[in-house]
Order: C-alpha cells, then structure tokens, then sequence
C-alpha cells in the first residue's frame, strides 16, 4: 500500500472502505475512503488519521515515504470518530507529535473520545509554519460538527476541507480528473443532502470565510479530491447552502394491495400537468438517504401511507423520521393514503410533514380501499388546481 501524491511534498496516505454500506442510516452504496494527508516539510505533518481497523493500511502508506516515528505535527480538523480513530495508535508510534485542533469543541470531543493527549488548540486565522510552508485555520463549526475546522496550506493552496465536498466514494483514483467525474458528483450531493444539508446557514459562513483563499486543491476527508473543478463543486456548495430549488417533484409511499400506489401516480399526474418532473420513490425498493438527495432541491414533496393497525406503514415513519433532521427548506407537501376501515395515516403523514416545516398544499388525501378512475381524475384536477393556486 503506497501513498498517492497530490502534489510535490503532499501525499494522501488514508484507506479505503470498499465494504461500508451504511453510515449513521446512510446508505452507502459505493463504500468510501477515510482520507489522510501527509505534508513533508521541516516538520512532518499529517492532517488527520482514519477510522479504527484501518490503521495498518494508514500505516503502511505513510512509510511508504517516511518513517511514521518522525511526525511532528498531527492536525485534527474534526473529532468525529471516522477521522480521528487511528490517533491514539499512532500516538503510540509518532511519540514526540503534538496534536492540534478546534481550541474549545475540538479539545473537548478529542478529549471524550481518547482521553487527555495533549491537545493544542487553535483558533481562527491562527498560522502554523511547518517550515517552508504554513497552515491557517479556520474553524467551520457546525459543518457538521460543533468542532469542525478547514485548514489551508501555503504555498501549495491545498484546502484540506474535512467534511465539505467530500463524498462516501471509495476508489483507487484521487483526483477528480482521474475518476468518473459524473460519479463524484452524484455522491457529492448525496453527501451533502444526508450529512451537511441542515447546516446551510453554517456553511454559508464557511464558504464566505474561505472565498477568498487562492484554492488550488481541495482534498476532503471522505472521498476524491478537487483540483480542475473546483469552480463546479463550489457552485453546487453554494447552490445548496442557498436552499435553490428546482421543478421536480419528490413522491414518496408504500403500499400493501397498490392503492396508495395509485394515488401517488394520480399525484404525479398533476404535477406533470403543471410542468413539474416527478419523482417516485416505493419505500418498498428506494432507500431514504437517495430519495432525501432529491428532495432537497424539491419545491414540493408528497408522502403516502396505507393504515396498518392504526397507524403509518413502519417504512413511511421510517422515511418522515429521516427527513425531518435533514430538511434544509421549506416545502409545499401533500399527505395521501388508503384504508380500509379507520383511516388514521393521511392525517398522521400531515402531522409529521408539519413537524418537518412544510406547509400543507391541500388536505390530505383519504381513499378508502382502492380508488377508482373517477378518484384518480379528481385527484389529478385537485392538485393541478391547488398548485394554480398556490
């Protein structure tokens, strides 16, 4: 296992997780890395580790070029334990490091996790010189975590970003002009929409706080780094942190005999009729962390339930549990279902939607067993009309 150069004197020396496939009920499909850089300069430098269990391949990568014994400096971007994982290991090994991060939320995480190493903490704009190089930090709290930093290395305008523009995507390729670019970005916002997504406000901070650093590189903690588009996932960052919406239509349900089913067809029917390009998700076979990447450009959401014992289908509370501490805008939302004798679930969907900040485009929709053409028509006319006037 070799270290990949970024630059001259920079290296990646992370692992690769080919087997993850879920990540705090995030459905990682593509595995992902946990990204590690090492800086040679007078003082050797590493900017965070990787998660427990992949010590060894950290290791090895880093000896690769150096022996890890001589590292000096240990730079903790974010205490999260995907990053900072292998720290006390190698603390075993790199005996004389210092290990700096966010003062404050940085030290008190770090501290939780792996008791008191002697952490330095540093603060905004403070500067460290490795020698012939220098790295600034600047903190990006609540990106996702309250002691997330970004530090920024001179002369060689790396941005080592931590969780911003990172992807769950594990590749032997580093950079995005080596890998399927299209990939990248599909799994860029996916980890934006289920990891950073309720951050907005926060990261637009962040984004204002680095808009003005000369970035060459961008190498995150999860995934590849950007070097030639740069200037394309910046303007999805802003994109999303600003909340933009588009003119799909996110439809979400499941069903036991299809009539649910039915009426999300009807539903989209509508919204078709009005120019919107509809999104239909079967909790049966779809999976909330890629129905939530994109509902988040959705002006508008619809979410579907047949009664079961009084209650929402598990898979739909399932679904409603999710969104509501990702939603990062405010939604016009429909809530529909079937049933057959008690009928509780439409109502109990436009009560979670409400919890989620959206606001009802009509009442919910109640059809009793199956619904028939006539049903359908009339739901179509309804949502058609509600949205001429909305």
């Amino acid at each position: 296992m070799k270290a990949t150069k970024i630059c001259e004197g920079v290296y990646w020396v992370g692992a690769i997780d080919w087997d993850l496939r879920n990540f705090h009920g995030y459905e990682t499909e593509k595995g992902s890395t946990y990204n590690a850089y090492l800086i040679i300069d007078e003082k050797i430098t590493l900017i965070d580790t990787v998660k427990a269990g992949f010590e060894k391949e950290m290791l090895a990568r880093i000896s690769s070029v150096i022996d890890p014994s001589k590292i000096d400096v240990i730079v903790s971007n974010h205490a999260e334990p995907d990053h900072s994982g292998a720290l006390p290991a190698l603390l075993k090994i790199a005996k004389n490091a210092k290990v700096y991060c966010a003062a404050g939320a940085g030290i008190k995480d770090l501290s939780a996790y792996y008791g008191d190493l002697g952490y330095i903490g540093v603060k905004a704009g403070e500067v460290l010189s490795l020698g012939r190089r220098t790295l600034t930090f600047l903190p990006t709290p609540m990106v996702h975590w309250p002691d997330n930093m970004v530090s920024f290395l001179a002369p060689d305008n790396i941005l080592f970003s931590n969780d911003a523009f990172g992807q769950h995507f594990a590749t032997f390729e580093r950079l995005d002009t080596e890998t399927d670019l299209s990939e990248a970005f599909v799994q860029a916002r996916k980890y934006y929409a289920n990891i950073v997504q309720p951050y907005g406000m926060q990261t637009n901070k962040a984004l204002a706080a680095c808009a003005d650093l000369p970035i060459e590189t961008i190498c995150p903690s999860h995934g590849i780094s950007w070097t030639k588009h740069i200037s394309e996932i910046l303007a999805l960052y802003n994109s999303w942190a600003a909340g933009k919406q588009d003119d799909t239509v996110t439809i979400v349900y499941d069903t036991m005999w299809h009539s649910t089913e039915e009426i999300a067809q009807a539903i989209a029917d509508g919204f078709s009729a009005c120019g919107f390009k509809p999104r239909l998700y079967n909790l049966h076979h779809s999976h909330n962390s890629d129905i939530i990447a994109d509902a988040m450009t959705s002006p508008y959401i619809a979410v579907g339930s047949p009664t079961l014992n009084n209650n929402l289908m598990p898979s739909v509370a399932s679904f409603l549990t999710y969104f509501k501490g990702l939603t990062g805008n405010k939604k016009k939302s429909i809530a529909f279902g079937s049933f057959g004798w008690g009928g509780q679930s439409p109502d109990q969907v436009q009560l979670m939607l409400s919890e989620c900040k959206c606001e009802a485009l009509m009442p919910a929709i109640r059809i009793p067993y199956k619904p028939n053409q006539s049903q359908l028509e009339k739901i179509t006319a309804d949502v058609i009309a509600a949205i001429q006037n909305n």
